[in-house]
């Protein structure tokens, strides 16, 4: 009895579902359609690129013994892709693509699973990337952002924060390098190399507001480009809900409509191993359609313990750029812009004194200027220097009290056992040495001091001698495990301030 495309598959489905969970037999299996059987080759139609990578990155061992079973050491299975135009044609195409030669079944006693290994030679780069991914029917596609079902792609929300912008972003030394690269991407999104962009920094220094501002920027100068800012948190969450709402194929389309996606704190990624895997694809995929990505995290990627390696060298495509405590010059800068914006009159005195007293980051500052405000409006009394003070003792002495350059010292030398004093002295004791690079290095990512008053703060040192030490310190982070868990030791010492 000759057998058809929907017998051979029914029984495949048989074989799957007794060897894969019910959510995910529902979520991958359920939407594939038989659609030809040729000789021993079984042709399957799955809805886009996404869904074919993902079978074959998770399931191709159990399709392959299914196949087997069904037609034999010789069956083949091949996917039917479907492809958007993109030109408006309603009527999608098709590429055959056969299934990869990994994790082949071999036949006992024959050399079967040599022709299906020469088989899936044929799925070519080139074939791949043919079968750019098609979203599913809008109409009736999820947005994970809404409860509704339909998209139309020209009145997708962006969740963007439209008062963040270029303008409105103080440059200082702390940030010219990410704001320089920022401005960049904005302009021309997906084509430089600056994709994708990855921007980090510690609590408060501006990460979300530049980029946001770098999607602020794309949408007003294309706005029929899809831009959308989500935190990975609440990526994170959409998917969970797909997979409770057996919708991951709408949520893997819907993110593969955007044209520059913006994921604020990606290390809350760490450790969600799902989720990562669901961004890699996603990631692979807008990259290699030339669309932008822009991320943030709280550190540099070779710190996201937790995140697969795959993603962290993915990151390193494109630039990875700093923020830092702002310097004096650029806080005296950051208070007076929103002194203009919020039409506020401070006298100079109590700017400059505001600027020197909190020197740990923007949320900081700006907090600190609201606080005076108010206070100033409710006890109905005109901002001065004396006033200032009194107001603000308080909230003066907890931000002075974060890390600064003696704390710094003090810790670093106790945790090594020495006289502080040793590292501002001319000694070349190797335990000195290194705490002094210790040191150094945390007075860079901790402080707003300048290389130069780094070093000088260091017995005199000049700031090629900082950036020697600080970059000494990166290099055994990344390669000695023990002094990786020296500074992670020191790290927390400083977090608990």
């Amino acid at each position: 009895m000759l057998k058809d495309c929907q017998t051979v598959w029914a029984n495949c489905l048989r074989v799957i579902k007794a060897n894969i969970g019910e959510q995910s037999f529902r979520t991958w299996f359920e939407p594939i359609v038989p659609v030809q059987l040729h000789h021993n080759v079984l042709i399957i139609q799955v809805p886009s690129q996404f869904f074919y990578e993902w079978l074959e990155e998770h399931y191709v061992d159990v399709l392959k013994k299914s196949i087997y079973q069904e037609l034999g050491h010789e069956g083949r299975l091949e996917y039917s892709i479907v492809v958007d135009q993109g030109n408006g044609q309603s009527k999608p195409r098709t590429v055959n693509i056969p299934t990869s030669r990994k994790a082949a079944y071999p036949a006992p006693g024959n050399n079967s699973a040599t022709q299906v290994a020469a088989s899936a030679q044929t799925a070519s780069a080139r074939n791949v990337a043919a079968a750019a991914s098609a979203p599913a029917n809008p109409d009736t596609l999820r947005n994970p952002f809404e409860a509704a079902k339909g998209i139309d792609r020209n009145y997708l929300k962006s969740q963007l924060n439209h008062t963040y912008s270029f303008e409105n972003y103080i440059e200082g030394d702390c940030n010219r390098l990410a704001r320089s690269a920022g401005l960049a991407v904005a302009n021309k999104p997906g084509t430089t190399s600056f994709n994708p962009l990855m921007i980090y920094g510690g609590v408060g220094l501006g990460k979300t507001h530049l980029v946001q501002a770098i999607g602020n920027h794309v949408k007003a100068t294309t706005p029929d480009k899809f831009v959308l800012y989500v935190s990975a948190e609440k990526f994170t969450n959409q998917f969970i809900e797909s997979l409770r709402s057996n919708a991951v194929q709408d949520f893997a389309n819907f993110y593969l409509l955007v044209d520059t996606l913006i994921l604020d704190d990606v290390q809350f990624l760490s450790g969600k191993d799902k989720t990562q895997e669901m961004f890699f694809h996603i990631f692979n995929h807008l990259h290699q359609a030339g669309r932008q990505i822009v991320m943030t995290s709280d550190r540099p990627p070779r710190d996201l313990n937790g995140l697969e390696d795959r993603l962290l060298s993915r990151f390193k495509w494109g630039l990875t750029a700093d923020l830092q405590s702002p310097d004096f010059e650029t806080r005296m800068a950051i208070i007076q812009n929103k002194m203009q914006q919020d039409g506020i009159d401070i006298p100079p005195q109590v700017v400059e004194y505001l600027a020197h007293s909190v020197n740990t980051n923007v949320r900081e500052l700006e907090g600190v200027l609201i606080s005076l405000v108010a206070q100033s409006s409710l006890n109905r009394r005109e901002i001065d220097l004396e006033m200032a003070k009194q107001a603000l003792r308080h909230i003066i002495e907890e931000v002075e009290a974060e890390v600064n350059l003696d704390f710094i010292q003090k810790t670093v030398a106790e945790y090594f056992s020495i006289p502080v004093d040793l590292l501002k002295a001319k000694t070349r004791k190797k335990e000195v040495v290194t705490a002094r690079q210790v040191a150094m290095y945390f007075a860079k990512e901790h402080t707003s001091h300048s290389l130069k008053s780094i070093g000088h703060n260091f017995g005199g040192r000049d700031h090629s001698t900082v950036i020697h030490s600080v970059q000494t310190v990166s290099d055994l982070i990344d390669s000695d495990k023990s002094f990786r868990s020296t500074i992670a030791e020191l790290r927390k010492k400083f977090a608990g301030k």
